[in-house]
């Protein structure tokens, strides 16, 4: 009987850890740091108050965006195209405006709060352990993550794709770095494609919901989320996604975080309609946002 009641004890005792490493991993929000304020209010900001919006497009002294759709491979396919007259309006922010670990809120929730114009998903940082993470001139993690590349953005809003595996977090952001987003592949570096046609993101399907951020010239942006999962959108591969950014005229252009977590929202309203698995449109809750604001 004790040989039993042991054994029912042991398996009892492993299940319960085994449940507590999931729900640590998973679900259980640890916030390690909390970030400072986001964007000013509209109410503060007199060149919004007097912006020209459309359905489409949003302008004022400093801001130009424009929305248009394109289909490509059967795809639905958002593109951004962004105009700003200083770096300063190109931003992040995370989740709960907190660094930690399964902080999550929707991309619409952290835009909302930030007064975004313009945002997209970033690079959903808190699903790993490493990875450089730097936001708005903070660094909040500079554990490098062995071959992967890392967008950086500098204060006079270059780009520059580097392999964390060969520079510190430390020496970009005292060489002017002021974000630093972690997900990846790079797809077009000095205007040409980087990426093969057989390269994808860890086991991710060929054909996904994408997101992704370029650069074609100073102060020049590029953002493009498309749909995927869908019977109307079938999704693109990183090639595809690679030869819309080119074909757009991205000089640079670098992978985010895609499926179920790939949204855009702009002037209020989600514009694309993310999806994890094809059966409903509904967001996904992510660690943080990249966003055009003041």
């Amino acid at each position: 009987m004790k040989k039993y009641l042991w054994g029912f004890l042991y398996a009892a005792v492993l299940t319960a850890f085994t449940v507590y490493i999931l729900l640590d991993t998973f679900v259980i929000a640890r916030v390690y740091r909390q970030a400072p304020p986001g964007g000013v209010s509209a109410a503060e900001n007199t060149e919004e108050n007097t912006a020209k919006i459309t359905g489409n497009s949003y302008e004022d002294g400093n801001i130009s965006v424009t929305i248009t759709e394109h289909r490509v491979n059967d795809t639905s396919v958002y593109a951004a195209d962004v105009r700003l007259k200083s770096a300063e309006y190109l931003k992040t922010a995370l989740a709960n405006e907190a660094y930690g670990k399964n902080v999550t809120e929707k991309t619409s929730e952290i835009a909302e709060r930030n007064n975004a114009i313009l945002a997209v998903n970033g690079d959903y940082y808190g699903s790993r352990e490493s990875g450089y993470v730097l936001r708005n001139g903070v660094l909040y993690r500079d554990t490098a993550a062995d071959g992967r590349e890392a967008l950086v953005i500098y204060e006079d809003g270059s780009f520059e794709i580097i392999s964390e595996a060969e520079v510190s977090a430390e020496r970009l952001l005292s060489d002017g770095a002021v974000q630093i987003l972690s997900f990846g592949p790079a797809l077009v570096t000095d205007g040409q494609i980087a990426v093969t046609e057989s390269e994808e993101v860890g086991r991710s399907q060929a054909s996904n919901p994408r997101t992704a951020m370029g650069v074609i010239d100073r102060l020049h942006y590029l953002f493009v989320v498309s749909d995927g999962r869908t019977g109307e959108s079938e999704g693109l591969s990183l090639y595809e996604l690679a030869e819309f950014m080119q074909s757009l005229g991205a000089q640079t252009a670098y992978n985010l975080d895609g499926g179920g977590s790939s949204t855009m929202y702009f002037n209020g309203e989600i514009i694309n309609n993310p999806t994890t698995n094809g059966r409903r449109i509904q967001e996904r809750s992510v660690s943080d946002i990249v966003y055009i604001g003041y």
